[in-house]
């Protein structure tokens, strides 16, 4: 059994046992979070899509630590102008453990 979540603006499929880097959510490690924006759940053929969302689906997942990606360089320049900027960023993020799929 697969679930389509979307958390942060993006999506992810994930199935029980997963462990997945999504946009940083707060808890604490080891606390237990409920994702519901559930937008489709199957498997093999039998799939059942969400119009928007699926109304009593819901995806029960562990807080395995809060992290950081790794660092990218933003670099902006203008030509002709002598003009450069150089940043940083590292984007934190929240380490889950997919336990159970509810379909309600």
């Amino acid at each position: 059994m697969f679930a389509v979540i979307r958390t942060g603006g993006k999506q992810y499929r994930v199935q029980p046992g997963d462990v997945v880097k999504i946009e940083k959510i707060e808890g604490e490690t080891g606390s237990t979070v409920t994702l519901t924006d559930v937008l489709m759940t199957g498997e093999g053929s039998d799939l059942k899509i969400g119009a928007p969302v699926i109304e009593s689906a819901s995806v029960t997942a562990e807080i395995l630590g809060q992290d950081r990606l790794k660092k990218i360089i933003v670099f902006k320049k203008r030509r002709r102008q002598n003009s450069r900027r150089k940043n940083g960023h590292r984007q934190h993020t929240t380490v889950l453990r997919i336990k159970d799929i509810n379909l309600g």
